[in-house]
């Protein structure tokens, strides 16, 4: 791999006498305290499993490269989930390398010696004085509980299938084969089913979640007096989120009134009103990079509007129903069509939809007011698991272990002329996350009330 220094524009020179005083006079700060990250052994038998899914082949995943977002200021660095899920490692630029033999290898850029060279003090995406230390060769060996080789030495000759696409001087190493995409698949695929740590993972992002969600309600009151009362109220979650986690899993959705209806609304300039919903959409994401992903409709006033409660009632019965659809060897698609055909029964009833909910259900008209899916498979991403094949996903069964989300909602648009005017402007969505079980599913965000009865009780005492 190549080296080079990363200066800014500006820098200033160096001169051969500061060049070598800044090469000598350190302390010794090697870590003796350094001990391997609980997600070591469980990286440990995936590796295991990717090599013996390819037996005698060279296996190649990247972490990732850093990515420019104005001028010399880069994004925080996330890790391609892929890399993260098999090594716990998370430094940009890292190389795991699986051999024909099976050994692993990870490549890594260790921290900069402070007797050699000016990458520590100069360099302005890797120096240790820009942007915090690295672990060297003997601590990330211990941390990650793999062989570990300077970044420096990586050499790929002869054939390999790469994970590509993540960083773009390994993908130049090798020439693209046919396996690559195979190996991507498997990937994607080896992630839907969860081990043990992993769900437990998920259940801390859910837990912080639910406390972040507490903090959101707490500040309606002084988010209702702001013009951009929805960012205040994204800015409450991120605080939860940076204070127990990594980040949020995603831009986090906070949707007053009409926003509602735009599914992915994540500008968050609106002002609140006392008499509308807001719609809240977010997830913590742990330090380990699980994210949680759950959606809550609110009425700013606390209490529910008559037709708002209608609406809300229509889409808690279809998540409700979708629910009572999971179990393992139940096909992944059935909540969703669960859920469907409750809503189909609701717009029917209301008679917004003349059709029979089984001619709906058959013409798909009643999706001008869903627009979407229901739920998705959830862990490392908020939607995970997206490269596996349809045959095994969204076509296949469900397993135990499986962590995915139910979401069903109603997006009734404020330009929506085939609506009484009553309905315009409101969305409307109940998002929670699962786990397959033996014999069902564990809803794993039940600490936060479904039922609109709960909703207000639950709003009514964070509010005292």
């Amino acid at each position: 791999m190549t080296e080079r220094l990363n200066t800014g524009s500006h820098d200033l020179p160096i001169t051969d006498e500061l060049a070598a005083f800044m090469r000598t006079g350190w302390a010794d700060t090697r870590r003796a305290d350094v001990s391997a990250l609980p997600i070591a052994p469980w990286a440990a038998k995936r590796r295991a499993t990717l090599a013996a899914r390819f037996p005698g082949e060279r296996l190649v995943v990247p972490s990732g490269t850093l990515k420019v977002r104005s001028n010399d200021w880069d994004y925080p660095f996330r890790p391609h989930s892929a890399f993260s899920y098999l090594t716990g490692a998370g430094e940009p630029g890292e190389v795991l390398v699986i051999e024909p033999s099976g050994e692993a290898r990870l490549y890594v850029r260790p921290r900069s010696p402070r007797e050699e060279g000016q990458e520590f003090y100069r360099d302005r995406r890797y120096g240790e004085f820009w942007v915090g230390r690295r672990p060297d060769l003997a601590e990330a060996a211990e941390l990650y509980q793999v062989e570990v080789a300077h970044l420096r030495d990586l050499r790929l000759k002869g054939p390999a299938r790469v994970l590509r696409g993540v960083d773009p001087e390994v993908d130049a190493m090798v020439e693209p084969g046919g396996g690559d995409a195979e190996l991507e698949c498997f990937l994607s695929e080896t992630r839907l089913v969860k081990d043990e740590w992993e769900v437990a993972e998920l259940q801390s992002a859910v837990d912080s979640t639910v406390r972040g969600f507490e903090d959101v309600v707490r500040a309606i009151p002084a988010a209702l007096g702001h013009p951009r009362g929805e960012r205040h109220l994204e800015g409450v979650f991120g605080l939860r989120s940076r204070l127990e986690g990594n980040t949020v899993g995603y831009d986090s959705i906070v949707a007053s009134g009409a926003h509602a209806c735009v599914l992915h609304w994540i500008r968050n300039d609106g002002a609140l009103r006392p008499g509308d919903l807001v719609l809240l959409d977010a997830g913590v994401e742990t330090d380990t990079l699980y994210t949680a992903d759950v959606t809550r409709t609110l009425p700013l006033s606390g209490r529910f509007g008559s037709v708002q409660r209608q609406v809300y009632e229509l889409v808690y019965e279809a998540q409700t129903a979708a629910i009572a659809t999971l179990r393992p060897g139940a096909r992944f698609r059935d909540f969703h069509r669960a859920a469907m055909r409750v809503i189909c029964e609701g717009l029917h009833a209301w008679g917004l939809l003349k059709d029979s909910p089984d001619a709906l259900m058959e013409s798909g008209l009643y999706r001008r007011y869903t627009l979407c899916s229901s739920g998705h498979m959830l862990g490392l991403d908020v939607h995970d698991c997206a490269r596996s094949r349809a045959e095994v996903y969204l076509d296949g069964v469900l397993e135990e272990g499986q962590v995915l989300t139910v979401e069903p909602g109603l997006y009734l648009q404020p330009d929506d002329l085939t609506l009484p005017e009553e309905f315009r402007g409101l969305g409307v969505r109940i998002e929670d996350d699962l786990v397959i079980t033996a014999d069902g599913a564990r809803l794993m965000s039940g600490a936060l009330p479904r039922h609109p009865d709960e909703v207000e009780s639950w709003m009514a005492g964070l509010l005292r």
